[in-house]
């Protein structure tokens, strides 16, 4: 255990924490099993020792990180090295990697029901099922999804100012006012392009090739998240990397399940089932009609941010996929979107209609918000695209 507290207490010291993301503020650190579950790249691991720096000292033995990547657990129980933690004076238990342990979560809830005085935080992928009434920690669990930058978290790094994140609501009433006051602090637009490229991924302030570094991160998305979580024999990857490259070169797109089935050899009910693998994996988001979920077709397939976009087509990227897949992206972190009525393109919440695009096309909608591309501020229903992106 010394080697662990060792790691822990380096990474506490050496951890480059550029931003203070919101979820922090948003954890009931309360409660004595968290969950933090996100997808490959979004900062899970810079979350646990975020916390922990926060609330202890480096050396301080109340408070512990391990990683289930560790050889260490393959001989070692959670249940037993926590037990054994909680008796040496332990109280904070962060724990990374739980799936890579292959009864993690029936030990979580062992350790819950036994360790009373003990907290445990843990970080996984955004495939797994906390609260599926069939998981030993349905009750238990409090969990959380950590999301990549938003574009309001992007500006602070690359401003160095602060800025207020906004509920939809403040947005939609007040949009002209917080353009204007957030304009007068930086011009936003000299960003947006920048954000769409590399900007949700907090590794792209690493000194390495972005895209290259997505790519990678896309194929692991596939092989762990997808394969091994989902217990899908690794044979079938090719077929998940073509369905995903198809839906890249199309998204936005309507859905011909027929098509896919044959495109990539395998059976509807199948092109279903890696539909939904890939939305958990946050690859991809499905849009629904509003009475309509899975496992009906969904209306529209969109890539998941528009940093995957660019990652994977070989061509030149469409000025509205980006737009549609940046709002949608945004919007969906607090808010139900599904498609849209009324020619409008979304419907959010049931009940406000968005048209998004670079100008307004055709007749005004009195009845839908207009999200445009390329302006600084609006006016009444006319609302900037772009601060779409800080609602978290």
């Amino acid at each position: 255990m010394e080697t662990l507290y060792k790691t822990h207490q380096y990474l506490v010291e050496h951890i480059n924490l550029p931003l203070r993301r919101k979820l922090m503020d948003e954890i009931n650190w309360d409660n004595r099993l968290i969950g933090i579950k996100g997808s490959r790249g979004v900062g899970k691991t810079s979350t646990l020792i975020q916390y922990a720096k926060e609330k202890f000292s480096s050396h301080d033995k109340r408070c512990l990180y391990i990683n289930l990547n560790n050889f260490y657990f393959t001989v070692k129980t959670i249940k037993d090295f926590a037990n054994e933690f909680q008796m040496k004076g332990g109280e904070v238990l962060l724990i990374d990697q739980v799936f890579k342990y292959s009864d993690w979560a029936s030990e979580l809830a062992y350790c819950f029901d036994n360790f009373p005085h003990l907290k445990i935080i843990f970080a996984g992928s955004s495939v797994l099922r906390l609260k599926d009434e069939f998981s030993p920690l349905a009750g238990k669990v409090v969990s959380y999804n950590l999301r990549g930058f938003s574009f309001r978290e992007f500006l602070e790094l690359q401003s160095g100012c602060e800025f207020e994140a906004y509920s939809l609501e403040d947005i939609l009433k007040n949009h002209k006012e917080i353009a204007h006051e957030i304009s007068s602090q930086i011009r936003p637009l000299a960003y947006l392009e920048d954000y769409y490229h590399h900007g949700f991924y907090p590794f792209y302030l690493e000194k390495h090739n972005f895209s290259e570094n997505l790519l990678k991160t896309m194929n692991m998305m596939l092989e762990v998240d997808v394969l091994s979580i989902n217990q899908i024999e690794l044979s079938y990857l090719p077929k998940l990397r073509k369905l995903l490259y198809i839906l890249s070169t199309m998204s936005p797109c309507p859905v011909n399940i027929s098509q896919l089935s044959v495109d990539i050899e395998t059976s509807r009910a199948t092109v279903m089932n890696y539909l939904k693998y890939l939305k958990d994996a946050r690859l991809i988001n499905l849009l629904y009609r509003e009475e309509d979920d899975f496992p009906k077709k969904p209306a529209l397939v969109y890539l998941q941010n528009p940093n995957l976009l660019y990652a994977t087509r070989m061509v030149n990227v469409g000025e509205q996929s980006l737009r549609e897949t940046f709002f949608y992206n945004q919007v969906s972190k607090d808010n139900r979107v599904n498609a849209g009525i009324k020619n409008t393109q979304f419907l959010v919440e049931g009940k406000y209609h968005f048209n998004i695009g670079d100008r307004i096309y055709g007749k005004f909608n009195p009845d839908a918000y207009y999200a445009i591309d390329g302006i600084e501020s609006g006016e009444n229903k006319v609302i900037p695209l772009w601060l779409f992106g800080f609602l978290y």
